[in-house]
């Protein structure tokens, strides 16, 4: 719900780090696999119980991955590096609750494996649109630089990344917060078939 708001506010910023890094030699698919090594960094640590680094870990992970986009406008986006982006980043995402259930499988299990369920969920509704999306040539209109149609929901990646970042400053409250989280990503599924239905109908 925020990511084109909160995208819109951190371009410039990105762009020029983006240029920086291009000049030292980075492209995209090199940006994008060290943001998925710092974000997997971030889960190990995160399932030993060092919950403050992972959460750093997980903001590097993040601003690396806001970057890699930039990165491949300074030449040419690819849909390989596209596909290398989206894929990794549902990886991520998944190690995550993945990581809080390894800390602690007697408080944390069920609500990591509710959570992983609702990603499947929003990333299963997400995908199968983009491909059918990309078949008849619908583009979108908040997202235009992106390889994918990036159809919008309530639980995007900025309100991901707020959920992750509360699990780990209070991982006593874990449970509440992946539940919570679930619920909301429940909402994002309905509106993502509904909405996906009713354009592809068209």
């Amino acid at each position: 719900m925020l990511d084109r708001h909160i995208t819109a506010l951190i371009k410039p910023g990105v762009e020029i780090l983006a240029r920086g890094l291009f000049r030292l030699g980075l492209r995209a698919d090199h940006v994008t696999l060290l943001s998925f090594g710092v974000g997997v960094f971030a889960a190990i640590f995160i399932a030993l119980q060092v919950y403050f680094t992972g959460a750093i870990l997980i903001l590097l992970s993040r601003l690396l991955d806001a970057l890699d986009g930039a990165v491949a406008r300074q030449t040419q986006a690819t849909d390989a590096g596209g596909y290398l982006d989206i894929t990794l980043d549902f990886l991520f995402y998944a190690s995550i609750p993945l990581a809080f259930a390894i800390a602690n499988p007697t408080n944390n299990a069920l609500p990591a494996a509710v959570l992983l369920a609702a990603f499947i969920g929003t990333g299963s509704s997400f995908l199968a649109f983009a491909a059918l999306a990309q078949k008849r040539g619908i583009s979108s209109v908040a997202y235009p630089g992106k390889s994918f149609y990036f159809l919008g929901g309530l639980a995007e990646a900025t309100e991901t990344l707020t959920c992750f970042i509360l699990m780990c400053l209070f991982p006593q409250w874990f449970s509440v917060l992946a539940f919570s989280f679930a619920a909301i990503c429940l909402i994002t599924i309905v509106t993502r078939i509904v909405g996906g239905y009713v354009t592809l109908k068209k």
